[in-house]
């Protein structure tokens, strides 16, 4: 039997993510976030408060593709986490 193992963000990529985070809850943008793995995606949810959806999501594909999304609409999609971080260096926010 083969198990396939699902997506997950390894230790550096998930460093990356929380650098981009944590600046966010001290400012008081962001109030908590959840991580989901499945078979073909891991899930960095962004949430403004738990009782509401995220306001935004950060994918990591199990082919290596990273997406930034706002609900439904994504905002941006590359091959690196690096490049989809950089919506969150311009004044990005959830009116």
């Amino acid at each position: 039997m083969n198990l396939v193992e699902p997506v997950s963000f390894k230790r550096f990529e998930l460093s990356r993510i929380l650098n981009v985070y944590s600046p966010r809850v001290v400012a008081g943008e962001w109030r908590d976030y959840a991580i989901d793995q499945m078979a073909d995606r891991a899930v960095f949810s962004v949430f403004r408060n738990s009782l509401e959806g995220p306001i935004f999501t950060i994918t990591k594909s199990g082919d290596g593709e990273w997406e930034i999304a706002n609900g439904p609409r994504t905002i941006l999609h590359a091959d690196s986490l690096d490049k989809v971080l950089t919506v969150f260096s311009r004044e990005l926010r959830v009116v």
